[in-house]
């Protein structure tokens, strides 16, 4: 008895640790290489509800519409980059979990880089004023002799 429930808790567990998909089963293609290429693209594919999950993930009624539209292009006859490119044109880039590299978006991907340099300039230049302020120039004659007259006067120790 003890056995059973033991095995009981760890099927549990194992129930509660398997990954949780989204996808219906009645939104599923028929044709596996098919569907396949959906999940891929669904994987891309932002959740506008959720925002930080895949409609593969989400579980969102608008995630369930995207997954829908998604295998309706495929079974059209859309390329991956088709699809992706309708849904762009229908949404906006922001539905793309990675947003692709063009102008419109280049300094949004180039900000990460210009900020390492400026931040690399900023440090350099900050060390080098900071080795110049600790360089003490030499000392005159005339101040030479003015502290060799200080010191001799303490008994040749500085206060």
């Amino acid at each position: 008895m003890k056995l059973l429930r033991l095995a009981f808790a760890l099927l549990i567990l194992l129930a509660a640790a398997a990954p949780a998909f989204a996808v219906r089963p009645d939104e599923m293609l028929k044709d596996p290489k098919l569907e396949a290429r959906a999940r891929e693209i669904s994987k891309e594919v932002r959740c506008l509800v959720c925002q930080n999950e895949s409609i593969d993930d989400s579980n969102a009624d608008l995630a369930h519409d995207l997954r829908v539209l998604v295998r309706q292009r495929i079974l059209a006859g859309d390329s991956n980059p088709q699809v992706l490119d309708y849904l762009v044109s229908r949404y906006g880039e922001f539905v793309l979990l990675k947003p692709r590299f063009d102008l419109r978006n280049a300094l949004l991907w180039g900000t990460p880089f210009i900020l390492l340099v400026a931040g690399g300039v900023f440090v350099f230049g900050s060390w080098r004023s900071r080795r110049r302020r600790q360089q003490v120039p030499p000392l005159s004659e005339e101040e030479a002799t003015r502290l060799e007259a200080i010191l001799a006067e303490n008994g040749g120790e500085p206060r």
